[in-house]
């Protein structure tokens, strides 16, 4: 698939505009998840960046770099970019979300410039990158100096599957009525996000790799028993923005996805649990 055409048009535009800003800054430019893994998807696929910058970039930089994602924002509403700044020695950093890092960083992310510890410094981000990350800029990719083994990247998914994926399960049951108020359209991204997001999770845990959301929703249909097929069907419709009428009723569909969601968090704690090291 390669990089798509709108994908460089918005990068071009925002290295432009930081070139402006930060004249002489920016030393490496990388694009993973969707994009890297070939995986994506338009009105629906971010940008995942990184940009390594030769200096550490601070609040007070955050005026400079709020401008330059409004004026991208404003111009493209798709895709968005959500990213990161940060130095090539922090590439390979494990946020642990205890509030204790050496350093904070601004990054941008759901249409917001924040500055503080970044969440998205995890096993997952650093496989991608190191395996299939993109160098925007024309120099050749540097060589990757960290490495995430195998059993990182197996403990940091079963455990995100019992805290992030089980907690959120947990308030969706315990608000049912409040979220079948909510518009077709925000139901429709809490099922995308919930059953796609956990089979990858699922992939990864049983092939030690990581694949995009369809690939995983395709593994699904594979691997898992023609009970969860429809929902797996469901929430790939939705991330290809194409319409179906596989449920009968928005109530049905949002109580499958949970019955889906406990069903594979609990599959995958007593089938891995055991080979797993935390």
């Amino acid at each position: 698939m390669g990089i798509p055409v709108v994908v460089h048009t918005v990068l071009k535009e925002y290295m432009n505009l930081f070139n402006e800003h930060f004249p002489g800054t920016m030393k490496r430019l990388y694009v993973h998840g969707s994009i890297a893994l070939n995986a994506y998807v338009e009105d629906s696929s971010d940008i995942d960046f990184i940009t390594l910058t030769n200096r550490r970039l601070t609040e007070k930089d955050l005026d400079a770099l709020t401008f330059i994602h409004r004026k991208i924002a404003n111009k493209y509403e798709k895709p968005e970019l959500d990213g990161v700044y940060a130095l090539r020695e922090d590439l390979g950093k494990l946020y642990d979300g205890s509030d204790k890092n050496d350093y904070k960083y601004p990054y941008y992310n759901n249409g917001e410039i924040s500055f503080g510890d970044y969440f998205n410094f995890n096993p997952i981000t650093w496989w991608v990158l190191k395996r299939k990350g993109i160098s925007i800029l024309e120099e050749e990719p540097e060589g990757f100096h960290f490495d995430i083994q195998p059993h990182q990247l197996y403990s940091y998914v079963l455990a995100n599957m019992n805290s992030y994926w089980t907690n959120r399960v947990q308030t969706a049951e315990a608000s049912m009525e409040q979220l079948l108020k909510l518009p077709s359209s925000t139901l429709d991204f809490e099922i995308e996000w919930t059953v796609l997001g956990l089979l990858r999770q699922f992939y990864t845990i049983k092939e030690n790799d990581i694949v995009s959301k369809l690939d995983a929703g395709e593994y699904g249909l594979c691997q898992l028993p023609a009970e969860w097929h429809d929902i797996i069907k469901e929430a790939m419709n939705i991330r290809r923005c194409e319409m179906s009428e596989i449920f009968n009723s928005e109530k049905e569909r949002l109580e499958v996805t949970l019955r889906f969601s406990r069903f594979l968090i609990g599959y995958c704690n007593n089938s891995f649990k055991n080979q797993i090291s935390f």
